[in-house]
């Protein structure tokens, strides 16, 4: 079990084992064990951990220009930068797409 990642607005991060990058808009009152394709995220500007490798449980990918979230009310909520072939997760839950809302009609 890797250390939960406090997260702050602004903070970027990388997957060390595929090519998603992150960056926090929400950073959520408890700390995370993020985690993207089965490996801890990293630093953005730090270098990935040498034969790390995609959990296949773990390869459901990311999307460009989605935010991700916990699911929880006041949870944390990520915008995927670049997207990848692992999938977010909080240890071995995995984070939820986080749908658009609706725009009111302006009848």
């Amino acid at each position: 079990m890797s250390t939960p990642t406090q997260l702050r607005p602004g903070l970027r991060l990388r997957s060390q084992v595929c090519d998603t990058e992150v960056i926090v808009v929400r950073p959520g009152a408890a700390p995370l064990d993020l985690r993207c394709g089965g490996a801890p995220m990293t630093a953005f500007d730090a270098e990935p951990a040498a034969g790390g490798t995609l959990r296949p449980e773990h390869s459901g990918g990311t999307l460009l220009g989605k935010r991700y979230t916990t699911g929880a009310e006041g949870g944390p909520e990520l915008l995927v930068t670049r997207a990848g072939a692992g999938s977010l997760s909080d240890g071995d839950t995995p984070l939820v797409f986080k749908e658009a809302k609706p725009l009111p009609a302006s009848d």
